[in-house]
């Protein structure tokens, strides 16, 4: 398995790589916010299992649903300047919310919003921290699959 990935003259991680490296941080954004506010509810039997669970669902979501609903808001985002994009991911989040249903739920709208946030900044950090620096190193050792 390749670490590295070339293919039409742009390089990539190796996808099950990047999914495996953005599912840890997102579980750990998810476990630490649940921890600051209270009106997010992971149940605490299986706590990590949930947690895990949670994320590979938004995970699935964020690659199936999430880009017809970007397609779909386009307008109101470009009005808004992007403001409305948080609401794209507050709505992944409530959909995951009732997939689980007991097991998982989100009181409070606001929280959840900056829950979504903080996710979006998660995303980011782990992109141009730890993503492109991967890429980059490699790039520079020529250590790739042409």
């Amino acid at each position: 398995m390749d670490l590295i990935i070339k293919e039409k003259g742009k390089m990539r991680i190796n996808k099950f790589l990047d999914w495996l490296i953005y599912i840890f941080f997102y579980t750990l954004t998810l476990i630490l916010v649940s921890k600051i506010f209270k009106s997010m509810y992971i149940e605490k039997e299986h706590f990590f299992l949930y947690s895990f669970l949670i994320v590979v669902i938004v995970y699935i979501l964020n690659k199936t649903i999430k880009p017809i609903l970007v397609r779909l808001t386009i307008p109101i985002t470009g009005l808004t300047l992007g403001l409305f994009y948080p609401f794209i991911n507050l709505f992944i989040l409530k959909l995951t919310d009732w997939i689980l249903g007991s097991h998982f739920n989100l009181e409070n709208f606001w929280i959840a919003l900056i829950i979504s946030i903080l996710l979006s900044i998660c995303n980011f950090l782990v992109e141009g921290l730890i993503i492109k620096p991967i890429i980059r190193v490699f790039k520079k050792e020529g250590d790739f699959c042409e």
